[in-house]
């Protein structure tokens, strides 16, 4: 029997620091009962605008409603949307000592518009250009690093993450033997080297790797996820593969867990909880085996709510000693 109680326990202010682009997600509700006289495409009325901290925000969130203490290092521009960011950090009662302003960039907005009970549009505003801030940022980062458990790389390619950024952070927590975990994307994806954990999803290690294999086939997986460790010279793959489950993968063994059966209602945001929930299971003497199947069970959790949210530490724990301790 594993003691998740304890487990959790000890989660409490653990200190994480999380690098990479924030962003703010807002949300336009309401219903479509006529199409356009313009063109060929519905009518949305908005009934409610709600908006909320994105990106690596939402892992800093998801970090706080673990009991852990986030401490989050990002740029956003010097605009409006740039002030709505820091005001929203404000209120969640999240540390924006991290955060630098930059008068070259936008603060990425996604607009998610949700009418009848249907994702119907987005609309990015944002750069994407590599930050000019390079070392001011790394200064910045390099304030906090040592006082933190763990780290968080972030990456949703919105130029935060730049090759001298990445390599920088994994050298000075490696030499202060500091657990790192990354969450790529496509620019920065073989930049990683020398990280803990490196947490792709079906698609990044197919486009990282420029290779194709059958997700079904637990041992091609093995085979694939092997070749990236070799790569990265990782510590540890973390492959979260949607509906088909999650699998880690580390030199001596490969651990394959089938998805969680849920009522999947919204996929976005599930990503960020994954890797936090992995992030503090490193912080933790847990095995491999068993992060990955707390991260799955975490991420599958938040898939049961619209929108992007933080996961709840107390339904976690309560599903995770019944479904991994009896499965």
């Amino acid at each position: 029997m594993i003691n998740f109680k304890k487990i959790f326990s000890e989660f409490n202010n653990k200190r994480v620091l999380i690098i990479g682009d924030a962003m703010i997600d807002a949300y336009m509700w309401g219903g479509i009962n006529r199409m356009s006289p313009e063109a060929p495409v519905p009518i949305v009325e908005i009934q409610k605008h709600e908006t909320r901290l994105g990106g690596s925000a939402n892992v800093a969130l998801n970090i706080q409603s673990l009991e852990a203490k986030p401490i989050l290092c990002s740029v956003i521009g010097n605009d409006m949307h740039g002030k709505l960011f820091l005001d929203l950090m404000h209120k969640s009662n999240l540390s924006t000592k991290g955060i630098l302003i930059s008068k070259k960039r936008r603060t990425t907005l996604k607009t998610r518009i949700i009418a009848n009970e249907k994702h119907q549009l987005r609309v990015d505003e944002e750069d994407t250009k590599p930050i000019e801030l390079e070392n001011k940022f790394i200064n910045k980062i390099n304030e906090h690093i040592s006082s933190c458990d763990v780290v968080i790389l972030q990456d949703y390619n919105k130029g935060t993450l730049t090759q001298n950024v990445i390599k920088e952070i994994i050298t000075t927590a490696n030499e202060l033997n500091i657990p790192t975990i990354v969450d790529p994307k496509k620019i920065n994806f073989s930049n990683y080297n020398n990280c803990t954990v490196f947490k792709p999803n079906l698609s990044e290690i197919k486009e990282g790797m420029k290779i194709d294999f059958n997700s079904n086939n637990q041992n091609e997986i093995n085979e694939v996820t092997n070749k990236l460790l070799n790569k990265l010279q990782a510590k540890a793959i973390l492959l979260t593969m949607s509906e088909k489950g999650i699998s880690i993968t580390n030199n001596k063994e490969f651990e394959y867990t089938p998805a969680f059966q849920r009522k999947i209602i919204d996929v976005s945001g599930a990503g960020d909880t994954v890797i936090s929930v992995a992030s503090l299971c490193l912080t933790t003497e847990m095995n491999f085996k068993i992060l990955s199947k707390l991260s799955s069970l975490a991420g599958g959790i938040v898939c049961e709510e619209v929108g992007v949210v933080p996961i709840n530490k107390n339904k976690l724990l309560s599903e995770a000693s019944i479904f991994i301790n009896y499965e």
